[in-house]
């Protein structure tokens, strides 16, 4: 996929101290990066991942107790709806707490290996455009915006900056344990 001229908003890293500690874990695999670009180029990384694979791969878990490649797409497309909608209320001045979410019993409900693969790549690449044009939507000072996600602050630009880096550490065990 092309990237398209209507998605050429930019805007930087997020500082430490805009997001809790333990999501460093992602933002510390991101460089200095176009946003939107990135999305792009890991939505073409994840198709070309895919499509190498011989068929039932996407079903199976490479231990028990681990969820399938599947499932772990599911997983990504559930978290990146969830730091979207938080990213928006944030841009636009929402001071509640915004709630957390346990990840595990959102995968189980999900039943993500009874969806066709094409479904859930096809979910992913519109769940990509739609955070792409969300953030057209943004002024420039939005992306600076506190709030409160799971009891903690947060800005906009790194709710939106961590889903890469939550995309790249799914992406690297996809490639390394499956």
């Amino acid at each position: 996929m092309e990237p398209s001229h209507f998605y050429m908003k930019t805007f930087s890293l997020p500082s430490k101290g805009e997001y809790p500690p333990y999501y460093e874990t992602y933002i510390s695999k991101l460089a200095e990066a176009n946003f939107s670009d990135l999305l792009l180029l890991q939505l073409e990384q994840l198709k070309t991942l895919f499509s190498s694979k011989p068929a039932g791969w996407e079903n199976t878990p490479y231990a028990p107790g681990k969820w399938s490649p599947k499932e772990v797409l599911g997983h990504c497309i559930d978290t990146e709806r969830i730091m979207t909608f938080r990213a928006l209320c944030i841009a636009r001045g929402e001071k509640k707490l915004l709630p957390g979410f346990d990840q595990d019993p959102y995968v189980v409900q999900g039943q993500f290996n009874a969806v066709s693969l094409d479904d859930l790549l096809a979910d992913f690449e519109m769940q990509r455009q739609a955070i792409l044009s969300m953030i057209q939507t943004f002024p420039e000072a939005s992306f600076q915006e506190i709030g409160s996600a799971n009891g903690n602050p947060m800005s906009t630009r790194a709710l939106l900056w961590i889903i890469p880096g939550h995309f790249m550490h799914h992406f690297e065990v996809l490639q390394q344990a499956y």
